[in-house]
């Protein structure tokens, strides 16, 4: 056993390919940006220890910013450096529903399109910045086994947006406030408490479903999804079935006054340049 391991970590130092050159302007001077940071030890890794660190695991969840094209930029690294560790069985994402999944399974290992073609064919949703999330694509389209959706229905959503569940027990109170501060934040403090509420449902149902979908797929098997799915105390991990070896949690971070997460939240946090800030609600249509 002892010689497999090593092979394996002289395989990974061989191979590991330098990180991409950051797109984000802001924070370029932290003197650990680019560097991961380990909740449980309370210290600093390379990405190289990183990828060493998340090779044999069975089940990865990385979280991101959405908007941050270095967060895709260093997936998509991270992808790239476990498949010349081990072959990546699964890729599952949160920007494909399950509707999309027969299309998605169409191409799966084949000739593909050019890129206006190729989202046309997998009905993607314009919300997904296809210049950020393109590559991704292609890369689970053409090296795992399978590329799998990991978001819920749009009609589940609707569903439970008129008739919203209550949240699971599982929750703390601390997590509730965190999720509905968000929630209010994200919509610029624009929606009353009932609409609050149906937001919840629908976070907890597409964690659910998220948490579903990964501890299903064959393994190794890494989920990308927003960085509130990816937190252990409240998104997908919460809802991880008990009897199954729990994923490891990555989350993708700029620089700037967020605290760092402790071992509740996640196991990894990489932190990244920083792009400039933009006022989402500035751009909120006058009522």
């Amino acid at each position: 056993m002892k010689s497999i391991v090593l092979v394996l970590l002289l395989a990974l130092s061989a191979c590991t390919a330098p990180l991409p050159q950051w797109q984000g302007s802001e924070g370029l001077d932290h003197p650990h940006v680019g560097q991961v940071w380990v909740a449980a030890e309370q210290r600093w890794i390379s990405p190289q220890s990183l990828v060493e660190r998340l090779a044999a695991a069975p089940y990865v969840v990385v979280g991101e910013q959405h908007d941050n094209p270095d967060h895709h930029r260093l997936q998509l690294w991270l992808l790239q450096q476990l498949q010349a560790a081990r072959p990546q069985q699964s890729l599952l994402l949160e920007m494909l529903q399950p509707a999309q999944q027969s299309a998605v399974t169409a191409l799966q290992g084949g000739a593909l399109p050019d890129d206006e073609a190729l989202q046309t064919h997998l009905e993607w949703q314009a919300g997904w910045d296809w210049e950020m999330y393109g590559p991704l694509i292609r890369w689970g389209l053409t090296v795992p086994s399978q590329l799998l959706a990991a978001n819920l229905e749009s009609d589940r959503m609707m569903a439970l947006y008129r008739a919203p569940q209550p949240l699971d027990e599982r929750y703390t109170a601390d997590a509730r406030r965190q999720l509905s501060d968000t929630i209010e934040a994200s919509h610029c403090g624009r929606i009353d408490a009932q609409q609050v509420q149906a937001m919840l449902s629908i976070q907890q149902a597409r964690d659910q479903a998220m948490a579903a979908a990964l501890a299903g797929a064959p393994v190794p098997a890494l989920l990308l999804a927003g960085n509130y799915h990816a937190r252990r105390d409240l998104g997908a991990p919460l809802h991880w079935p008990a009897h199954q070896v729990p994923p490891l949690v990555l989350q993708l971070q700029e620089v700037g006054d967020a605290p760092l997460p402790s071992a509740q939240q996640a196991d990894y946090l990489w932190l990244t340049p920083a792009m400039p800030a933009r006022d989402y609600c500035a751009d909120w249509g006058a009522d």
